[in-house]
């Protein structure tokens, strides 16, 4: 398929989902998190769910994270809707959110995360591919960041469904993730 196939199924299967369910894979996606064998990390850039497509929310992930890390420093994804480009805002306990243009939650201010300094992006997704490669909603802005990273920074998308076959239409440009979790598996690429 190719991803904007996958983008229009996966929008539908996703608002298929009720609140109830949502909130129970999210848990199980959480307790597999916990056996990913990975060290937390000190500086993690997540994101804030996209509401209107019931998108995964990261936040029990991020918690955790904190928990298993006291120093961690987190970041959130901020678009500029002048160059299209992303950067990562940290965010402190008092932290304000403000929609953005595309009605996704971002900190209205904060010290710029330098991007050489993060160590692990939760990055969001409609679906993703036996490979890692995965469907955004179309805008290319993960994809731009994600190469301006340090190469070993850990890329880690999180799906309520299982990988597809590879898909069609992917590019030079397209960032793979290095792990996807699902309610049923850890897929490492």
């Amino acid at each position: 398929m190719t991803k904007n196939e996958l983008r229009i199924s996966y929008k539908q299967k996703r608002l298929s989902i009720t609140s109830q369910q949502k909130n129970k894979l999210e848990d199980i996606i959480l307790i597999q998190f916990q056996r990913l064998n990975i060290e937390i990390p000190a500086n993690i850039m997540t994101y804030a769910p996209f509401g209107k497509f019931n998108e995964f929310d990261p936040q029990l992930i991020t918690d955790y994270c904190l928990f298993k890390n006291p120093d961690q420093v987190l970041s959130y994804s901020v678009v500029d809707g002048d160059s299209n480009d992303m950067r990562a805002v940290i965010v402190e306990e008092d932290s304000i959110f403000v929609k953005n243009r595309y009605g996704i939650g971002e900190p209205e201010s904060g010290e710029e995360m330098p991007v050489g300094e993060i160590d692990l992006v939760i990055v969001p997704m409609l679906a993703f591919d036996v490979n890692g490669h995965r469907v955004g909603y179309g805008k290319g802005y993960y994809d731009r960041f994600l190469k301006r990273c340090r190469e070993d920074v850990i890329r880690i998308g999180f799906s309520f469904f299982e990988a597809e076959q590879p898909i069609d239409d992917t590019d030079e440009w397209d960032v793979p993730l290095d792990f996807c979790i699902t309610p049923e598996t850890i897929y490492e690429f």
